[in-house]
């Protein structure tokens, strides 16, 4: 799988709008699927179905603490996002430098 096809993976696995709540709460603390359905409006089977979404288009990570999985951002799969918005990035700050000059080029 390329690095673009793990973004859009990622993407769209943050395209939904509950799904994107239960990744900001892990983000802000890693937490169980108990610790989560307490703090959101979705039900713990609703919860772990997203974070097993999450977990598939690598994003989220578990670990075993105790008799719980706690849930974790991986930053590999945010990695592949940023990789894929890099390339944006440096066609924008070219266009921008590029504007630059040109206003400059028009001063003198």
């Amino acid at each position: 799988m390329t690095y673009t096809s793990h973004a859009l993976k990622a993407l769209t696995a943050l395209g939904d709008p509950t799904r994107r709540l239960v990744f900001e709460r892990v983000a802000a603390h890693p937490s169980s699927v108990g610790e989560l359905a307490q703090r959101l409006p979705v039900s713990r089977p609703a919860v772990s179905q997203h974070l097993r979404v999450l977990k598939d288009a690598g994003l989220v990570g578990d670990r075993p603490e105790g008799t719980r999985r706690v849930y974790y951002i991986d930053p590999h799969g945010l990695g592949a996002i940023r990789k894929w918005l890099d390339q944006f990035w440096d066609v924008a700050l070219e266009a921008y430098a590029e504007e630059v000059k040109q206003t400059e080029d028009k001063r003198r």
